[in-house]
């Protein structure tokens, strides 16, 4: 789907920051790394909504929520064929879900992509896309090496991304609140 939107969830500095370098330690070792992509959009962040349009609904009303403190938990690995996306888990706790909910709530019906659906949701951070079968087993031995351990970390707001005109914008924190 390339005429999307979708609101993401982003991170403060050290938790960004600590994203940023398993992203450059897959760099540095040659691999499939999110650091590769150039794009001015580009950061770590937790997709909480994808959907073809999006109603204006008041995002002001979710301020309360953040700092949201989490834990981004082991690699898993998304895909089928050749390639796989590596990510890390973002543990389900009460409060994220909570706001996952809410978020849909806020949005209202709209024909959501499969996998942002409460009840369906994996909540996860990109590292590397595209990573071939055979060079997995070193992708994860770099992650491994490069700490291997959870991340406590804290969102710290929500932004709207839109695909068609490659443009993101804040919501919720990290900035002013808006109309969605």
């Amino acid at each position: 789907m390339t005429d999307v939107v979708s609101l993401e969830l982003v991170f403060d500095d050290e938790t960004d920051a600590a994203v940023r370098a398993e992203w450059d330690a897959l760099l540095a070792a040659d691999l499939p790394s999110q650091a590769r992509h150039r794009g001015e959009s580009n950061r770590p962040h937790v997709t909480l909504l994808v959907r073809s349009a999006l109603a204006p609904f008041d995002a002001a009303v979710l301020q309360e929520i953040f700092p949201l403190s989490l834990v981004l938990g082991a690699p898993v690995l998304f895909g089928a064929g050749r390639h796989r996306v590596i990510a890390r888990t973002v543990v389900p706790s009460p409060a994220l879900l909570a706001l996952h909910t809410r978020i849909h709530e806020l949005a209202g019906p709209g024909a959501d992509v499969d996998h942002t659906v409460p009840g369906a949701w994996t909540a996860h951070v990109t590292l590397a896309r595209r990573v071939p079968l055979e060079r997995m087993g070193e992708a994860l031995g770099v992650l491994a090496d490069n700490g291997g351990r959870d991340i406590s970390g804290r969102a710290v707001g929500i932004r709207r991304w839109d695909a068609a005109d490659k443009t993101v914008a804040d919501l919720v924190g990290r900035g002013t609140l808006e109309q969605c």
